[in-house]
């Protein structure tokens, strides 16, 4: 073998070994890491516009003897409407009553400014007096809602309850009432598949949908668009009618629940006539319910360890009451719906109402004061924490004052009729409710929580 081609062999080697050495290493040895931010884009998105509906006019049934279906206007509602101190007031629009010739049903909107929601609230209030119907009745304006609960009313003989339901919107919307009662679940023929047409209202009576239930819940479903539900109570003792509510609308199932306030009035040293409806709509489960004066620490009234079947409302009797103003806080071990029932009497000039549930207030929430007797301001802390919320009259104009209320605990304050109020829970929780009391008069709605402005949207491109 020649010299030259040694060499040649003995660099093609090193070569090799070179090459094995360098792949070696570069599949052991780590590389350094090169850190890159990921691509992001942070926006807010557009905040909505402020919807809100009205009940609407006391409606009364059964005046027509040759037509005992036939619903008629029986006092039309006055509304108290306006916006956030500075912000242009609300546009106003019609809502066609389900009644022939009836007047048509407010609704209130207001567009967001820099792109910031704007507080609207609105409520409405009506009195009626006549042979065959009497009594007073307020209820907040309230957002359309995919899903309502209404825990009030009766199926029994004497009742003439009737379901609202109004479109605000410009989209039709599609509606199925589920009733839960003492047979449990049913979606009755009457309440399935009910068209509502944008701007306009529709009328169920309860009887076609819980006829014989003494406790029923109804749940208002809607697809395609969001409805507005209400549930009109009307009662008729032998021929002698003892009163209306509007409303009905409670919160959403949840395992705690408050009711801020409910008046309690009795004749004389008469037992109050109320009481307390309970629905577990999913799990059978217990649930403890206590009854504090507002602005009381001992409970008036306690029971724990409710047994509740699925589907199965329940009732409690709280006639023992004395007179006075009441809260009630619901614990269970699974989400439940409540409210609460009371009554001025059983004779001619008697009224009753319903009371619902409050959702939790954690922004400055703005809400109107129906024209109504005694308004007051039932405000709750379920938190641990004392809160000093901040009470503001005419939506910032007025002169603030100062509610402190202590942990677990609750306070009360005066309103003024038809006015509007900013409540400011100051970096706490708070449930509230707006309720009117007279002899011959109360009704009472929750105050409802503003939407918070739209959270930021981190945006990342994959």
């Amino acid at each position: 073998m020649t010299t030259g081609r040694r060499i040649r062999r003995g660099i093609g080697g090193v070569v090799s070994v070179l090459v094995v050495t360098g792949a070696f290493l570069f599949v052991t040895t780590p590389l350094p890491e090169i850190e890159r931010p990921t691509l992001s884009l942070t926006t807010r998105p557009e905040a909505a516009t402020s919807l809100l509906s009205c009940t609407g006019p006391v409606l009364a049934a059964g005046r027509n003897s040759d037509d005992a279906a036939e619903v008629q206007v029986a006092a039309e509602q006055s509304v108290v409407s306006g916006t956030a101190a500075g912000d242009a007031p609300p546009s106003v629009a019609e809502i066609a009553s389900a009644v022939p010739d009836g007047p048509p049903v407010d609704s209130f909107s207001a567009a967001p400014v820099d792109r910031m929601r704007t507080d609207l609230a609105a409520a409405g209030s009506a009195r009626v007096d006549a042979d065959d119907l009497t009594g007073f009745a307020a209820s907040a304006c309230g957002p359309p809602a995919m899903e309502t609960w209404l825990s009030a009313g009766t199926g029994l003989t004497g009742a003439a309850d009737l379901v609202i339901i109004a479109n605000p919107g410009d989209v039709a919307a599609r509606v199925e009432l589920t009733v839960f009662a003492s047979g449990g679940r049913v979606t009755p023929e009457a309440g399935a598949g009910i068209l509502v047409p944008p701007k306009q209202q529709r009328i169920v009576p309860l009887a076609s949908l819980a006829l014989g239930e003494a406790s029923p819940v109804v749940l208002v479903s809607a697809t395609q668009a969001p409805v507005q539900a209400t549930l009109q109570s009307s009662l008729t003792r032998t021929l002698v009618p003892v009163g209306v509510d509007q409303g009905g609308a409670t919160g959403l199932p949840r395992a705690q629940q408050t009711i801020p306030a409910f008046s309690a009035i009795g004749e004389g040293d008469e037992p109050t006539d109320t009481a307390v409806r309970l629905l577990a709509p999913s799990d059978d489960t217990t649930a403890s319910v206590s009854v504090t004066p507002v602005g009381g620490k001992t409970p008036a009234a306690s029971f724990p360890e409710l047994a509740l079947t699925a589907g199965v409302p329940i009732e409690i009797d709280l006639d023992r009451l004395s007179q006075g103003r009441y809260r009630v806080d619901v614990d269970a071990g699974a989400p439940v719906v409540a409210s609460a029932h009371a009554s001025t009497g059983a004779d001619a000039g008697s009224d009753f109402a319903w009371y619902g549930t409050a959702d939790d207030i954690r922004v400055p929430s703005l809400f109107a004061v129906a024209q109504g007797p005694q308004p007051q301001l039932a405000v709750v802390n379920p938190g641990t924490q004392e809160v000093a919320a901040v009470l503001t009259d005419d939506a910032g104009e007025g002169e603030p004052r100062e509610i402190r209320i202590p942990a677990g605990g609750s306070a009360s304050v005066d309103l003024r009729a038809g006015g509007l109020y900013r409540l400011d829970p100051a970096g706490g929780t708070l449930r509230a409710s707006v309720t009117f009391t007279a002899p011959d008069a109360i009704a009472g709605y929750a105050v409802v929580p503003a939407d918070a402005a739209a959270a930021p949207v981190v945006v990342r491109p994959r």
